[in-house]
């Protein structure tokens, strides 16, 4: 039944449950951005999305202390590596087009619960809807921006453009696809639980 509610009006978190919200969602970060898709796929989209969708309010600092925290794990997986940054192979110019790729996922969430983020078939509706724009978006800006940047792309074209994008956002959408399932599966218990807290017991 909860689903069926009207839309009530987006609510800013107070700065203590954001930032447990923010801790929550730099933890799962920390732990899956070794690797695009290990054994433990990278939820950093999803992270993204989720910030935007969580933490309206508190973009001017959790965006920016989510993309240095997605750096400083880069840093730190590459160097233990023994290889230097810098020389990567996934390091060039286009690395920073990921800033604007995640503010992509960032934007689709907070559009996602932008008129309030009460379980509702509005609510999945709008994830339904923003969820493929925000990838498809976000692809396009951490694609591109490697495929046209990078010294490690020889011979860049259009053709050759294309298909690294059209093999890669399968893969992509995926792996967002199933976090933000399991985010939004934990968004709807905590609000269930919330609920039967609030709500008066019968004598």
């Amino acid at each position: 039944m909860a689903l069926l509610v009207a839309d009530r009006p987006p609510m800013r978190l107070p700065l203590r449950p954001a930032l447990v919200v923010f801790a929550f969602l730099a933890l799962v970060m920390a732990a899956t951005r070794t690797h695009h898709f290990g054994a433990v796929p990278d939820a950093s989209w999803a992270v993204f999305f989720a910030a935007g969708a969580w933490l309206a309010g508190h973009q001017r600092w959790a965006f920016p202390a989510l993309m240095a925290l997605a750096v400083l794990i880069d840093w730190v997986v590459i160097s233990a590596s023994g290889i230097d940054f810098w020389q990567h192979y996934c390091i060039s110019p286009g690395y920073w087009f990921l800033l604007p790729a995640h503010a992509a996922m960032v934007a689709a969430g907070q559009w996602t619960t932008a008129r309030g983020g009460t379980p509702r078939w509005g609510l999945l509706g709008r994830l339904a809807l923003a969820l493929p724009v925000g990838v498809l978006l976000c692809h396009l800006l951490a694609q591109g921006g490697f495929y046209w940047f990078s010294s490690q792309v020889a011979d860049p074209s259009l053709a050759g453009w294309w298909k690294n994008f059209s093999d890669w956002l399968p893969a992509y959408a995926q792996v967002a696809a199933g976090y933000v399932g399991l985010f939004a599966l934990a968004h709807v218990g905590a609000h269930v639980l919330l609920a039967r807290r609030t709500t008066p017991q019968a004598i």
